[in-house]
């Protein structure tokens, strides 16, 4: 059985949208998905270039190759035989000053191991968990420039007197201490004195992006 028409037909479903409407989109006429169904003696071929144009649209992903595990869990490393996790570490800035412009789509440059059971006691997913980069010193002396920070993402809610990551206004990823007000808002609180709180006003605070709070830190040594 073809498991291609079947996995359209799950895909169009799933964005309510017609076949003649994907098919536009993906290759700019509406009869590709039409042509994709007709029924054609002997071993039917696909035309790999429009396939993968249609797949980009239905949020699919066209894929040959060893197969690959199901598993969402990071990898298991077993380190004198303790249980291990990687979490990924990310090619992104988060400014501890200023604020770090970063690509929407950052790439993984290696991994860290953490036990699992240091995980657990903080409350931890592995999966849910990644690294990043500091800059900047508004933070310190806790975070430090080119500091690690691990950032639970299921913490993405606004907490009091928590440090937290968040893309600003301008776009700029950035560590902050977070202050409730009740009567104002967000203020973002830097530890280090020399550098004053910045208030975030409601309207303000709602266009604000809440990645995760900073649950570790690793300290570079220049």
């Amino acid at each position: 059985m073809d498991p291609i028409p079947e996995t359209i037909d799950k895909a169009l479903k799933a964005k309510g949208i017609s076949d003649a409407a994907a098919s536009k989109l993906a290759v700019g006429h509406p009869s590709l998905i039409k042509n994709l169904r007709m029924e054609r003696k002997g071993e039917k071929r696909y035309n790999l270039p429009a396939l993968e144009k249609l797949f980009e649209v239905l949020d699919l992903e066209l894929y040959f190759g060893p197969r690959r595990s199901s598993d969402p869990q990071p990898p298991v490393l077993e380190i004198e035989g303790d249980d291990f996790a990687a979490i990924p570490r990310l090619a992104v800035e988060a400014s501890a000053g200023g604020g770090a412009l970063n690509d929407d789509t950052p790439e993984i440059v290696g991994k860290l191991a953490f036990r699992r059971d240091r995980l657990r006691r903080i409350d931890v997913k592995p999966d849910r968990a990644m690294l990043i980069t500091v800059t900047g010193d508004s933070m310190a002396p806790d975070l430090q420039p080119g500091d690690l920070a691990l950032i639970d993402q299921d913490r993405n809610t606004w907490e009091h007197n928590c440090v937290m990551a968040l893309i600003d206004l301008d776009g700029g990823l950035r560590i902050r201490r977070i202050l409730l007000d009740p009567g104002r808002a967000l203020v973002l609180s830097s530890d280090n004195p020399a550098h004053p709180p910045e208030l975030r006003t409601r309207h303000e605070a709602a266009r604000l992006t809440c990645l995760g709070r900073v649950v570790w830190s690793g300290h570079h040594w220049a």
